[in-house]
C-alpha cells in the first residue's frame, strides 16, 4: 500500500518556511492571482467589445493575454492549496497535466509573439499589401498553429512522462516543470533529442525570426518619415518588452534543471515566484499603458465604472 502511494503521489519540496509564513504566502499569491486574472481579462474584454480593435495586432494581443490566464490558472490554484496544507503533495497524473499545460502555454507565447512580429513587419514594411496578407483567414491560421503545434509537441513529453518508471518521489520545486525528469529512473535519449528539437522549433527559431523582423522594421523606420518611426515605436516597443521579459524567465526555467543540485533553495523559490508573477502581470500592464488605443478604451472603461 505504501509503495502504491509513493508511486502515485509526488512531494513538492520547493517551499521555504511554509508552515511559518503560510498565511503570508497565501495572501500574496491570492492577491497576485486576482490581479492577473482581472487585468488580463479586462483588456481581452476591451478588445472583444470594441470593433475598432478587431484588427490582427489586437487579436494577437488578446490571444497572448488569454494564454497568460491559462498559464496562471494552471499554477496558482494548486499553489494556494499547497500553502494552506500541512503537506505539499500532488498526484503524479495531475503533475504531468500541469507540466503539459505549462509548456503548451509557454511555447504558444513564443509563437504568438512571432505572429505579432510578422504582423508589425507587414504593417510597417509592406503597408500597401497589409490588407491582402493579414486577412482573417491568415490570422485564424496563425492562431491555430500557435496553440495546436505546441499541444501536439508537448503531448509526446506528457505521454512519455506518464508511462515512465519513477525512482524519486520528491520534486525540488513548487509546481511541475521540467524538473519532473529528475523523478524518472531513466531519461530516454529520444526524449532528450526531442526536447532539443522542441527548444529549437518553439523558442530559438521564433526568437531569431522576431529579431530579424524587428531589425528590418527598425531599418525601414529609420529611413522613413517621422510618423512611420512613431508608429513603429508605439506598436513594436511593447512587444519587445514582453519578449525580453518572457525570454529571461524561460532561460531560467530551462537552465534550472541543469543546475538543480547546486542552486540554493531560497534563491530558486524567489526566481520561480518571479517567473510566474512578472510575465502575467507585466503583459497587461505594458499593453494597457503603451498601446494608445487600448489605453484610451481602458480610461473610458474605468471612468464609466466609477460613475456606476
Amino acid at each position: 500500500m505504501d509503495d502504491e502511494v509513493n508511486v502515485t503521489y509526488i512531494s513538492l519540496n520547493g517551499y521555504v518556511e511554509v508552515n511559518k509564513y503560510r498565511y503570508v504566502y497565501f495572501l500574496i499569491l491570492f492577491t497576485v492571482f486576482i490581479l492577473i486574472i482581472g487585468s488580463n481579462s479586462t483588456i481581452v474584454y476591451i478588445i472583444a467589445s470594441h470593433r475598432n480593435l478587431h484588427e490582427p495586432m489586437y487579436i494577437f494581443i488578446a490571444a497572448l493575454l488569454l494564454n497568460c490566464v491559462l498559464y496562471s490558472t494552471n499554477i496558482y490554484p494548486k499553489l494556494l492549496t499547497d500553502v494552506l496544507s500541512e503537506k505539499q503533495i500532488i498526484l503524479y497524473s495531475a503533475c504531468v497535466f500541469q507540466f503539459f499545460i505549462l509548456y503548451c502555454s509557454g511555447s504558444s507565447e513564443f509563437l504568438l509573439l512571432s505572429a505579432m512580429a510578422y504582423d508589425r513587419y507587414v504593417s510597417i514594411c509592406k503597408p500597401l499589401q497589409y490588407p491582402t496578407i493579414m486577412r482573417k483567414t491568415t490570422v485564424s491560421i496563425l492562431l491555430l498553429l500557435a496553440w495546436i503545434l505546441p499541444a501536439l509537441h508537448v503531448s509526446i513529453f506528457a505521454i512519455a512522462s506518464a508511462e515512465a518508471k519513477l525512482c524519486n518521489f520528491t520534486l525540488d520545486g513548487i509546481f511541475c516543470n521540467n524538473s519532473i525528469y529528475f523523478l524518472q529512473c531513466v531519461r530516454s535519449r529520444f526524449i532528450t533529442i526531442y526536447g532539443v528539437v522542441g527548444l529549437l522549433v518553439f523558442a530559438i527559431l521564433p526568437m531569431l525570426f522576431i529579431i530579424f523582423t524587428y531589425t528590418k522594421i527598425f531599418i525601414i523606420s529609420y529611413r522613413s518619415y517621422r510618423e512611420v518611426r512613431k508608429k513603429a515605436a508605439e506598436t513594436c516597443l511593447p512587444h519587445l518588452l514582453v519578449l525580453i521579459t518572457f525570454s529571461c524567465f524561460s532561460v531560467f526555467d530551462i537552465s534550472i534543471a541543469r543546475v538543480e543540485s547546486n542552486f540554493p533553495k531560497t534563491a530558486r523559490l524567489i526566481m520561480t515566484l518571479q517567473s510566474i508573477v512578472y510575465p502575467s502581470l507585466f503583459n497587461p500592464l505594458i499593453y494597457g499603458l503603451k498601446m494608445k488605443e487600448i489605453s484610451k478604451h481602458l480610461r473610458r472603461f474605468f471612468c464609466s465604472a466609477k460613475i456606476i
